[in-house]
């Protein structure tokens, strides 16, 4: 092979390795329409919230007051995708367990069954720290109020399977409430991606 053709295939794979490493370098997003107010770029951000986790504690914003975290809309009798979801977040859970930069929040959408001892059985069945990972219940219209502010979907529906429909989605948000990134919680390979990207959020905030 001539030096010529040599450097030409050096030359290609130092300019894919520079377009990579500029897309890593780039910050993630923050997701959702800007606002101008007086001049100012102001970004949507996650509203003031509270609600009651598995030990019965109030989980508020101040929870995750200097934390990034991950959010899912889910409920202990979800007949369909809850499962995966649940599975996903729980490589996520194990992933970042001794981070604690990152903690996480599931919201029951069925709040008549999901009381907190059923959220209760249900954490313990997957062996977590509820001061990491929080299984939360509030009123109906704080929790699917909660939902839309997360991009998210969650409401009674009697034509879908457990009467709920709702959004396999996973959501990142940083430790000043932006929503920065979101998957498919029953994809793996996007849950993968998702990973990076906090990992990515992680590494540009602290």
């Amino acid at each position: 092979m001539s030096k010529l053709i040599l450097w030409g295939l050096a030359a290609v794979a130092m300019a894919a390795l520079w377009s990579c490493s500029r897309e890593n370098a780039r910050p993630l997003p923050i997701l959702g329409e800007p606002q101008i107010v007086n001049g100012d770029t102001v970004y949507h951000t996650i509203p003031d919230f509270s609600f009651v986790d598995q030990d019965s504690q109030t989980v508020t914003n101040a929870t995750f007051a200097g934390q990034a975290y991950v959010v899912d809309f889910f409920f202990t009798s979800c007949p369909t995708i809850c499962p995966k979801t649940t599975a996903q977040m729980l490589r996520i859970y194990k992933h970042f367990e001794h981070d604690d930069r990152v903690g996480l929040i599931a919201h029951s959408i069925d709040t008549k069954y999901d009381s907190v001892p059923v959220l209760k059985r249900y954490a313990d069945k997957l062996h977590v720290r509820s001061s990491k990972w929080h299984f939360v219940t509030g009123s109906k219209d704080a929790i699917y109020g909660i939902a839309d502010d997360y991009f998210s979907v969650a409401k009674e529906d009697p034509n879908a399977p457990g009467g709920y429909d709702h959004s396999g989605r996973l959501i990142l948000v940083d430790k000043n409430r932006h929503v920065r990134s979101f998957c498919d919680g029953t994809n793996p390979k996007d849950v993968d991606r998702f990973i990076r990207d906090i990992e990515k959020l992680l590494d540009e905030e602290y």
